[in-house]
């Protein structure tokens, strides 16, 4: 019979890369807010691409992140 335990050095990798996701989550739109109130900045497009892209990191960090921690979960060992 197998033990399936938690691998805990995955869990923390996992968690870690959650907390730098929850972390784009806000300053993504913060970004794209400061770019969208004032239009007639010179900076108006680099910071519209830049939180645009930070918004997209985030999603992928929160898949990446949930994906890792299921893999610690429930990943069988291969012996």
């Amino acid at each position: 019979m197998k033990n399936n335990k938690t691998d805990k050095t995955i869990l923390f990798k996992g968690i870690k890369i959650l907390i730098f996701a929850l972390l784009s989550l806000a300053m993504g739109p913060i970004f794209m807010h400061f770019a969208l109130s004032d239009k007639e900045n010179a900076l108006y497009i680099p910071m519209l691409v830049v939180g645009c892209l930070i918004c997209a990191m985030a999603v992928i960090l929160l898949f990446k992140g949930i994906n890792t921690i299921m893999n610690s979960m429930f990943k069988k060992e291969e012996k």
